[in-house]
């Protein structure tokens, strides 16, 4: 999943940016509300994290300005404004939630994970799928309970397979909501990242789980491709 920061605390969004990464996710960041109006538009995020006190455009400017045209991005302001009125007025422009500087890393990580799944049915961390089972907090994949060994970006490939079971991906969405926006989209990490998966859960599996759907895409499917 492919997450922005808006934050003009160089420290602080390196800190954030460094941790999720470390989580598997794809980030880019930015210091300026005006950048991250434009990297909106041009990239394709699943959550944006939004400073209020941001330089060109505040965080409220952002918000209103993105709300017009995306109502599908996830955006979490974390803000040093803890007042009422600021909580009610950026869940009123279109926030999906507030946060409170300071904050522990573990609460920003729980909310980030609970909004990114609101799209689908799971109540709790765990994505299922045929004998695969995805645990999103442990950040940790079993087949028929056995511990799969995924890198960072194997797990993010596999969750968003998982998030959405019943669609065919295309190379170019996997690349926007996987890999970070300094990534050719011709290197062929894609199918590479893709190849070394699919043999890791043949292995336990004994049959493939992801398939290719040519001129198209990937897709999730069990025994024999149903």
């Amino acid at each position: 999943m492919k997450i922005l920061i808006a934050e003009d605390e160089t420290e602080l969004r390196n800190a954030i940016a460094e941790g999720l990464r470390m989580d598997g996710y794809a980030v880019d960041t930015c210091d300026n509300g005006e950048t991250a109006s434009q990297l909106c538009f041009a990239e394709t995020y699943d959550l944006m994290i939004l400073d209020l006190n941001l330089p060109k455009l505040d965080g409220f400017e952002v918000l209103a300005e993105l709300r017009q045209h995306n109502a599908e991005l996830k955006i979490l302001i974390l803000s040093a404004r803890t007042s009422v009125l600021d909580k009610v007025k950026g869940l009123d422009y279109g926030a999906n939630d507030y946060l409170t500087k300071p904050f522990e890393f573990a609460e920003l990580e729980a909310r980030i994970r609970n909004l990114l799944r609101r799209n689908f049915v799971q109540q709790d961390n765990i994505l299922s799928y045929d004998r695969v089972k995805l645990d999103l907090s442990k950040h940790q994949v079993w087949v028929d309970g056995t511990l799969m060994n995924l890198t960072k970006k194997e797990f993010s490939i596999l969750q968003y397979f998982l998030m959405n079971p019943d669609k065919v991906i295309s190379q170019e969405e996997l690349m926007a909501h996987v890999w970070d926006s300094q990534v050719n989209s011709l290197s062929g990490a894609i199918r590479v990242h893709i190849a070394s998966l699919r043999k890791k859960l043949v292995h336990l599996l004994g049959y493939d789980l992801i398939y290719t759907k040519i001129g198209a895409g990937y897709y999730l499917a069990g025994k024999d491709g149903m």
